[in-house]
């Protein structure tokens, strides 16, 4: 689908080379339509040696076991999205302990996975029953004989068999940033 109007004037767009790609330009300002993009985020939280799993209830990927996860808002920040896709969807209180994986996914809309180990921190699994219809911690035993997610495979096996603890919150960087998440090892 081609951008006809501006999304911050309402101008009519062109198309116009910008840096050697042709790219949608506002013919009125300076805004330039970059691409569609979405980034999603997942959550890998282990209690016991048995990782937090949810049963999807709406396409896509109804009737998957997958780990709990959504699409960040404009305006919050990633570690919130994530805290809180979390308990929406599981009804788990979880503490974001850093970043353990990363799918890139281009196509028509470009899609970006952050994938997050958190902490557990309180609460029984239950399930919304709006966007999934179960939740609850399961062992690799248990999740040979569920549909298992493909992708929601290799990430339990990141979570469970990952070799360095990956990018932590950087709480206190030496550059004060204000409205950065920034990560770093």
């Amino acid at each position: 689908m081609e951008v006809n109007y501006c999304s911050a004037c309402g101008g009519k767009m062109e198309t116009r080379d910008v840096d050697g790609t042709p790219r949608r330009a506002c013919t009125q300002c300076s805004f330039v339509h970059w691409g569609n993009y979405s980034i999603g985020v997942g959550a890998l939280v282990v209690k016991d040696d048995k990782v937090l799993l949810v049963r999807r209830a709406q396409d896509p990927g109804r009737g998957y076991w997958t780990n709990p996860g959504g699409y960040i808002e404009q305006l919050e920040p990633i570690e919130e999205t994530i805290v809180r896709e979390v308990k929406e969807e599981s009804g788990i209180e979880a503490r974001v302990k850093g970043v353990i994986a990363l799918r890139d996914q281009p196509r028509s809309i470009h899609n970006v996975y952050i994938a997050f180990e958190l902490d557990y921190v309180d609460g029984e699994p239950v399930p919304d029953q709006m966007e999934v219809d179960d939740a609850g911690f399961y062992s690799l035993e248990e999740m040979e004989k569920m549909n298992v997610a493909p992708f929601t495979k290799w990430l339990v096996d990141v979570a469970l068999h990952g070799s360095m603890d990956g990018l932590a919150i950087d709480k206190e960087p030496v550059v004060p940033l204000n409205g950065y998440g920034l990560f770093r090892v």
